[in-house]
């Protein structure tokens, strides 16, 4: 069959059915927005662990005299509890583990909360003999946390040993069950897309069945029968897909790269060049998709 009588059927059958294409395209469009978003979700929860865990410390606070009496006892940590905490990170078993740490005073506690504060006038509230002594660690490797946790968690002294993954595992808890959530729409919104192809197809094919009818007596194959309306499935898929990834790009441009990459500067974002590593895929799905439901819509009309 030549290549421009299956263009010409194609065309034929996109004029004939134009509204219920363009319904491809919107449905296609909200689903691949979806599946887009998704994705680049999954992408910015990558980026955060590979960003912030190699950054993130263990925190060694020490008793003052605002800890907790269940965390402290015996009060406030003395000079030789602190010179002892020091001396473990300096052991033989720990320093393998440990990049670098450093120890920080309830002055050097409070003027980091003043840098770090943007409302100074908390500050009239606290007093630094109000913060803990710490000591901050770094690990070679982030996974072994508990190593440190467990080593000083009942030491003398310590008040509370706190892991900063722990915020962190938190957000990224939150961006997995928001790409879960946003995947499950996803799904929903392609079942239904390929539910409408489906019906499309089959009422163009349908619509055109005498004509299909003779090209089998003249002994087309059913490739070259089905083709035009494969074509038309997959015309529409293709442009939902690219209103989808263009959607998406400007979002991301406009909310993400201008707006939360100026505000949080101190964290990574997936960027307009994410949005383009997935649109390949992004495109690819809705194309697979297109395709079965008119290769499945047609079956019938080809079978000898």
């Amino acid at each position: 069959m030549k290549v421009g009588l299956i263009l010409s059927e194609m065309w034929s059958g996109i004029r004939g059915n134009f509204s219920m294409i363009v319904s491809i395209i919107l449905v296609t469009f909200v689903s691949l927005s979806f599946v887009s978003v998704a994705a680049l979700l999954q992408l910015q929860v990558g980026n955060m662990k590979d960003y912030w865990y190699d950054r993130a410390q263990i925190a060694i606070y020490l008793c003052s005299d605002f800890s907790p009496e269940e965390q402290c006892p015996a009060g406030v940590a003395t000079a030789g509890q602190v010179a002892a905490v020091e001396a473990s990170l300096k052991s033989q078993a720990l320093t393998p583990h440990i990049e670098a740490f450093y120890f920080e005073s309830q002055q050097d506690a409070f003027d980091r909360f003043l840098a770090e504060s943007e409302d100074l006038s908390a500050a009239q509230y606290l007093l630094p003999e109000q913060l803990n002594e710490a000591f901050w660690v770094n690990l070679i490797n982030p996974d072994k946390t508990e190593l440190i946790v467990e080593a000083f968690s009942s030491q003398p002294g310590v008040a509370e040993v706190r892991d900063q993954r722990g915020y962190l595992d938190q957000i990224i808890n939150f961006l997995n069950i928001s790409s879960l959530a946003v995947g499950g729409v996803a799904a929903i919104m392609l079942f239904s897309a390929a539910l409408l192809t489906t019906t499309t197809i089959r009422l163009s094919a349908f619509s055109r069945r005498r004509e299909i009818a003779i090209m089998r007596l003249v002994g087309a194959s059913s490739l070259s029968i089905q083709l035009p309306f494969i074509l038309e499935g997959l015309l529409a898929a293709l442009v939902g897909g690219g209103l989808a990834i263009a959607t998406v790009a400007f979002g991301t441009q406009y909310f993400v790269t201008d707006i939360l990459s100026t505000q949080l500067a101190f964290t990574s974002f997936v960027g307009i060049d994410d949005v383009f590593a997935i649109a390949p895929l992004v495109l690819g799905v809705g194309a697979l998709i297109a395709t079965l439901a008119a290769a499945v819509s047609t079956y019938r009309h080809v079978r000898v």
